[in-house]
């Protein structure tokens, strides 16, 4: 009975230590968000003393109005991302969805049956990248660019004429892009983070594309279908380019069909500017919003900066100048860590005794629970083990002290 009791105790001990080690990690992501939002916060303030214009409440509304289809395309793809994978066809994706909803529009669909086109034209993108890749086995950078292609000849074709138009003030608007001059679409973003925060960090579906990864001949070798989770990463990727048209849609009524050209760099690049691994295995769902905000917010800045100026350069291309430096960094330093990581570590003879001595003070330690607990002894005998164990603990703290000390000494 006593080695079942004893038997049981360690792995308390580790589920405790594991959840240490979750903690950490937890610990860890949120200092990488917290340094993201600071160098946000520093950008706003830079931007506001150069232009006060910059945080009137006209042109926080429209930034908080353009971000909710950069956002959302971004969260999509961190799954995708997360794999180790990429896809290069949601920003024409977004578009075709919408430019194909607006022209069924036109012909008399009525406007609430666009929203379930879109996200349906979306979806079945994101599953034909997921076949291609997972299934078909082609690069995932290949098949991307190819359905990124063919979605923006497919829907300049069927449309065949120059801009799409959705209508403006109506409840369309208002529910997925600006009520009253409220962004209503940032609520909307906040409510699709949380959905994937739910999905990447408490659902097997974000535990199984984090393994992937990581390891994905591990994974596979573990039992799970590594193919179906990759197909689902692309799936979700291709709702969020659908989610994202609806968006788009309400908030620029007029599309066309080249609109989309760079909104899938755009997102990445937020996405790896918020801490999400370019080499997969490790997903900041927070931080692809706010590497969102950052860009969206670089692009307004420099708008205001450069109008008041009397340079003659055009914002747009500095933009990309700046998101290039900041993506380049963001992957650096995320390379730069994991190379760190993989690091083999020597352990030395100090090192081991410290280890295997601390295993052996929680096992003591963990006696004394036991034995102070022990319904099989009266509480005179429970009273007797347990000062003979504390005995114990004492004299084997001093003992591994001096013992370490040498070890350590020996060393130098």
């Amino acid at each position: 009975m006593e080695t079942t009791k004893r038997s049981a105790l360690p792995f308390s001990r580790r589920v405790r230590k594991t959840g240490l080690k979750a903690k950490n990690f937890v610990a860890t992501k949120g200092k990488q968000n917290m340094i993201i939002v600071a160098a946000l916060i520093v950008l706003i303030i830079i931007f506001a003393a150069l232009n006060k214009n910059f945080v009137s409440t006209y042109n926080i509304v429209s930034m908080a109005q353009s971000l909710a289809p950069y956002a959302i395309l971004g969260l999509g793809v961190t799954f995708v991302i997360a794999t180790g994978g990429i896809d290069l066809s949601i920003g024409t994706v977004c578009i075709a969805s919408a430019v194909i909803a607006g022209k069924l529009y036109m012909m008399g669909m009525p406007l609430w049956m666009t929203i379930p086109v879109m996200l349906l034209i979306g979806t079945l993108f994101g599953f034909i990248n997921g076949i291609l890749v997972a299934k078909l086995k082609l690069p995932a950078f290949i098949a991307t660019l190819g359905t990124m292609m063919f979605s923006r000849g497919l829907s300049a074709i069927l449309v065949s004429i120059p801009n799409i138009f959705f209508p403006s003030g109506t409840w369309f608007n208002k529910v997925f892009s600006n009520a009253n001059g409220l962004p209503v679409g940032l609520f909307w973003v906040i409510g699709f983070a949380i959905l994937c925060m739910y999905l990447m960090y408490k659902n097997k579906i974000g535990r199984y594309i984090l393994s992937i990864g990581s390891n994905e001949e591990a994974t596979r070798l573990s039992g799970i279908n590594t193919d179906t989770y990759k197909m689902i990463a692309y799936t979700i990727s291709g709702i969020g380019a659908g989610i994202a048209a609806v968006f788009w849609a309400a908030s620029f009524p007029t599309v066309a069909a080249a609109t989309g050209n760079g909104m899938e760099l755009d997102a990445i690049a937020g996405v790896y500017i918020g801490g999400t691994s370019a080499a997969g295995g490790v997903a900041s769902v927070a931080g692809s919003v706010v590497g969102a905000i950052m860009l969206v917010v670089i692009r307004s800045g420099l708008n205001f900066v450069l109008a008041k100026s009397s340079l003659d350069i055009n914002s747009t291309y500095v933009t990309f100048v700046l998101t290039g430096v900041i993506v380049v960094v963001a992957v650096l330093m995320d390379v730069i860590k994991n190379k760190n990581a993989s690091k083999v570590k020597v352990e030395t003879e100090a090192a081991k005794y410290k280890r295997t001595a601390k295993e052996k003070l929680e096992e003591l330690n963990g006696e004394l629970d036991l034995a102070l607990t022990d319904g099989s002894m009266n509480p005179q005998q429970r009273q007797e083990k347990a000062a003979a164990l504390r005995k114990e603990i004492e004299a084997f703290k001093a003992a591994s002290k001096t013992e370490y000390a040498r070890l350590k000494q020996a060393k130098k």
